[in-house]
C-alpha cells in the first residue's frame, strides 16, 4: 500500500482505493445493483449522500441486498 491508496473492506473482502474515493467510487467499483443499502462503519448511508461520504483507511462498508420470502 502506498500513501495515495486506502485499504477498505467491503463485505469483508479487502480492496484498495485512491485515496480520495468516495461510497459512491466504491459502489461502482464493486459492482452492486440495486436494491441495496449501504452502510459504512455500521452507519446506514442515504443513497443521495454516497459521493460526499469520503473513505478512510480501515472503513468497512456493508452492501446489504433485501431478502425475499418467508
Amino acid at each position: 500500500m502506498t500513501l495515495d491508496h486506502i485499504t477498505v473492506k467491503i463485505n469483508q473482502a479487502e480492496f484498495q482505493f485512491r485515496a480520495n474515493s468516495t461510497l459512491q467510487d466504491a459502489v461502482t467499483f464493486y459492482g452492486a445493483t440495486p436494491p441495496f443499502a449501504a452502510a459504512v462503519n455500521t452507519q446506514f448511508v442515504p443513497k443521495s449522500s454516497y459521493g460526499q461520504i469520503h473513505l478512510k483507511a480501515g472503513d468497512e462498508i456493508e452492501l446489504i441486498s433485501p431478502i425475499t420470502g418467508g
